[in-house]
């Protein structure tokens, strides 16, 4: 039988970015209970309290960050500012994203496809920079980026969601390959399906009741920054992982 007073990430820091709800909220109550001292990133104070909330529930504690990743100047100052704080980052999960505007290409505005480009790409690369100095300091540095089905390219109307997503793929599996020869492991996760606020908008008639909640998924994060994690550059299906945690 498992100790459930277990807290394999205990001493361990780690910033979860898009925390003030959904799959990002999930994951930084669930590495709470693993132990984690948790940085939580998000552009909304008030949500990212109650966030908060939820952490020292969990038995750990937080550090707000309310931040529009759309600022670069801010997050590029990020890495530096957390250094003076901590020292280090043990684990960073690159979970905020925006799905934008689902339209033919040839519709799709300048301004949708820049921001959705620019926070669900760009941002990621100028975490990647400015935390990486960090997560080298950490004796077991864990990075999980979030990706999604729609990466394939293959939905009609998803175009800069998917490219962005595609992208961070690409950007994920670079970092993984440069610190192959490092303590650091980075991996993704395509959650599949998960109730959120986004799954809603982008299928507005599928019942949510229906589809795994955030909570559910959450622990495949957890499984992913341990510092006995193996894994480097390898993509993790959530609706695969679920199914066989279920015993399907």
């Amino acid at each position: 039988m498992s100790d459930p007073t277990h807290r394999p990430l205990e001493g361990k820091i780690a910033l979860v970015t898009g925390s003030s709800r959904g799959i990002g909220r999930a994951v930084a109550v669930a590495l709470a209970k693993a132990g984690a001292q948790l940085i939580l990133q998000g552009r909304v104070a008030g949500a990212l309290e109650e966030t908060d909330d939820a952490v020292r529930a969990a038995g750990s504690t937080a550090t707000i960050i309310p931040l529009n990743l759309k600022q670069s100047d801010r997050v590029d100052a990020l890495g530096p500012t957390l250094f003076e704080r901590f020292g280090r980052l043990d684990i960073l999960v690159a979970n905020a994203g925006i799905l934008g505007t689902l339209t033919p290409l040839g519709h799709v505005t300048e301004q949708n496809w820049t921001d959705t480009i620019e926070i669900n790409l760009t941002a990621t690369w100028r975490l990647i920079r400015t935390l990486d100095p960090l997560l080298k300091r950490s004796d077991a540095g864990r990075a999980v980026f979030v990706s999604s089905g729609a990466a394939s390219g293959t939905k009609a109307y998803w175009g800069p969601y998917a490219v962005s997503k595609a992208g961070t793929e690409a950007l994920a599996r670079t970092y993984a390959a440069e610190n192959a020869n490092s303590p650091i492991k980075a991996n993704i996760i395509n959650p599949g399906p998960i109730a959120t606020a986004m799954r809603l908008k982008a299928f507005p008639g599928e019942d949510p009741d229906t589809l795994p909640q955030p909570s559910d998924i959450a622990p495949l994060f957890v499984e992913l920054c341990l510092p006995g994690l193996e894994a480097n550059g390898e993509t993790f299906d959530g609706r695969t992982w679920l199914k066989e945690r279920a015993g399907i």
